[in-house]
């Protein structure tokens, strides 16, 4: 069993599992931190941005004007944006039989897969995992196509150049495999190989495994997987929450009697508690619009803003907040809104309830209703004509390098009243900000992050006990930044086997047993012997057929009839003749007995050596050795089978036939 390991990101993973005959792809997370390396994406021309210095080496000899910006010190790509792909070169990914996707945010990588590699497999995911992840997938498509960029800049990746590059850039990884954002039409070919699955259905692979989601708790229709065969399990735990959010709660018992847990997607913020941050943000929103300004909060169309915008339906009011518009700005807006009421039966138990009253299970129905939220595609169109400030602004794109925020960062990033708040953990608010420097509005970090941190972790592992734990090599160390914490890091016993992009795991356990079915008629026929009270053993002679990786001792079939004929027979027509079965032995040969067996039949003169796995009986005389061992006795003698047959028949006196 392997596990080979194609991202480099914990939370953004993309692993494939060899199991039996299958090939699994276990989520296909796309890394959209390489995009912090790229100038913002304005909706409308920016003269701040067209007038930034290019980039020229210090001694003169790299002239990259065209390709690089500087910006506060920084050197920024001025291209359209790139992602970091999953490693493509590893193993060949049209052997890949089935892709499980855990949650949405795992899955922005599946057009660069299916559509690129040859894939011919099936992709399994949830209702609301597919449809919010087509949203996300939509959204960004959408940002990228409406301010295409005419050039492309390809000089500063080679290597040559990368190296004398300011970091970060010169220190990107892999930055040849990086790729632009695929096409609309690549995204419903991609989301056309995906089947649907509901919470603990059993699917079969080919008769092999046996594939199942569990609610993770994180997020809408967000999974863990459990892979098993008769004899082996194995779970995959990517993207989990034990806090009571919107989604139904996580499946912890399922996971026990793992052979192996593959463990990713844990918090991002170990440090951050989410109901501190939660109450942080609201605080700070508040303050900035009694003080006259605004507040503009990058965010996911899906997700964590279901909770924000519930959290905020139970603040405006005591806040006197209740005359401040709130604007939610995406192209899948509307969407994103409306699924989150209809996917009752993936909601926690408290919001299905509302369902049946009948009620709507989020409040932000209510806030559409009265006019306090309010959602649109764009900038464009309506929402300039009924624009009105102070206001709140939740817009994409979390990176401020495309989508509407762009135009508020410009918009809003001078006045010292206004605040810009994160809440997404997914990137560094510092290099975010890096591309709109100076910058005069007020920056407040509030990473809402739900998944599991270390000591929740830690607790489950104690609970479920996998015989092995395979992680991210970033979960087996303390984070840089705090290296004194070693609470913020794996300690199991045994130590969990860490993984880094590019390498490949020989999973510890060795598949030792294979079910195997006998039919009724041959059940029937067996003749059983008692070797020990209670137990008794019976001697097979069948035919194994193997189908569909599923195993059937058959009959052996008779030979058919001969017709008597007068033409001569060609020896090849003869049916083959069926030897009886050599009877099976059991039991061990005692030394002493034995020696003593030996001495009456005239043989005398023995040396006995002892050895790891028995004992050696050297007849020095008759020149001959006996080998005595668990699990079989070899007689070596030379040219002498009258003796070989005697020893032969005294070492069976001590062995019962079956």
């Amino acid at each position: 069993m392997k596990l080979y390991c194609l991202s480099g990101h914990p939370t953004l993973p993309c692993n494939v599992l060899k199991f039996k005959s299958t090939t699994i792809m276990l989520d296909c997370g796309l890394d959209t931190t390489s995009v912090l390396n790229f100038l913002p994406l304005p909706l409308v021309h920016s003269p701040r941005l067209s007038k930034l210095p290019g980039w020229v080496s210090k001694d003169g000899t790299v002239n990259l004007e065209k390709e690089l910006k500087e910006c506060a010190g920084r050197v920024f790509v001025d291209s359209q944006p790139e992602f970091c792909l999953p490693e493509r070169e590893l193993l060949d990914l049209s052997t890949i039989d089935v892709i499980l996707i855990s949650n949405y945010h795992c899955m922005m990588a599946l057009p660069y897969i299916t559509e690129h590699t040859g894939f011919t497999g099936t992709v399994y995911a949830t209702e609301p995992t597919l449809q919010i992840g087509r949203l996300l997938m939509e959204e960004l498509v959408n940002f990228m196509e409406r301010v295409p960029k005419a050039q492309s800049a390809t000089s500063w990746k080679s290597k040559e150049i990368q190296r004398m590059l300011p970091g970060p850039l010169k220190d990107a990884v892999d930055v040849w495999t990086w790729k632009r954002s695929y096409s609309m039409q690549e995204v419903n070919s991609a989301l056309s190989k995906v089947q649907l699955v509901g919470y603990s259905q059993k699917v079969e692979l080919f008769g092999a495994v046996q594939i199942s989601p569990l609610s993770s708790g994180y997020s809408l229709g967000s999974s863990n997987w459990i892979i098993q065969s008769h004899h082996e399990k194995v779970s995959y735990v990517s993207g989990s929450s034990l806090l009571t959010t919107h989604p139904q709660p996580m499946d912890q018992s399922s996971l026990k009697n793992s052979d192996v847990l593959i463990l990713t997607g844990l918090t991002q913020m170990p440090t951050a508690n989410p109901d501190g941050m939660l109450g942080e943000f609201c605080s700070n929103l508040a303050m900035t619009i009694r003080a006259g300004g605004n507040v503009l909060v990058p965010c996911y169309s899906s997700g964590v803003i279901y909770d924000l915008l519930e959290c905020l339906y139970q603040f405006i009011e005591s806040a006197n907040l209740g005359t401040t518009p709130f604007y939610f700005i995406s192209p899948v807006a509307n969407s994103s809104l409306e699924f989150s009421q209809i996917f009752a039966e993936w909601l926690c138990h408290n919001k299905q309830s509302k369902v049946y009253l009948p009620e709507p299970p989020f409040p932000h129905a209510e806030l559409i209703q009265t006019n306090k939220l309010k959602h649109y595609p764009s900038i464009h169109g309506d929402f300039s004509s009924e624009f009105r400030q102070p206001c709140v602004v939740f817009t994409g794109h979390p990176s401020l390098r495309f989508g509407d925020v762009v135009h508020f960062m410009e918009l809003w990033g001078k006045s010292g009243l206004n605040t810009i708040i994160f809440t997404e953990p997914d990137f560094s608010y510092l290099d975010a900000l890096a591309p709109y420097q100076p910058l005069a509005m007020k920056c407040v970090y509030c990473p809402i992050d739900t998944r599991l941190n270390f000591h929740q972790v830690s607790k489950l592992l104690k609970e479920v006990q996998p015989l092995h734990v395979v992680c991210p090599e970033q979960y087996t160390q303390p984070p840089v930044t705090q290296s004194h914490r070693s609470d913020l890091m794996l300690e199991l016993q045994p130590p969990p086997m860490p993984y880094r992009r590019c390498s490949v795991l020989n999973l510890p356990f060795r598949r030792r047993y294979e079910r195997v079915y006998i039919l009724p008629e041959l059940a029937n026929s067996l003749v059983l012997s008692e070797v020990k009270p209670g137990i008794s053993l019976a001697n097979v002679s069948a035919v194994l057929h193997s189908k569909d990786n599923k195993h059937t001792l058959q009959s052996v079939p008779k030979p058919p009839p001969v017709a008597p004929s007068k033409k001569r027979k060609r020896v090849i027509e003869e049916p083959p003749v069926m030897l009886a079965p050599k009877p099976l032995l059991s039991g061990a040969v005692p030394l002493e007995s034995f020696l003593a067996t030996l001495q009456k039949h005239g043989i005398t003169e023995i040396k006995v050596e002892e050895t790891a796995d028995g004992h050696i009986l050297h007849l020095q005389e008759e020149d001959t050795l006996i080998q005595l061992e668990e699990d079989g006795t070899h007689i070596v003698c030379d040219n002498n089978e009258p003796l070989r047959t005697t020893l032969r028949d005294l070492v069976l006196r001590f062995l019962q036939k079956l």
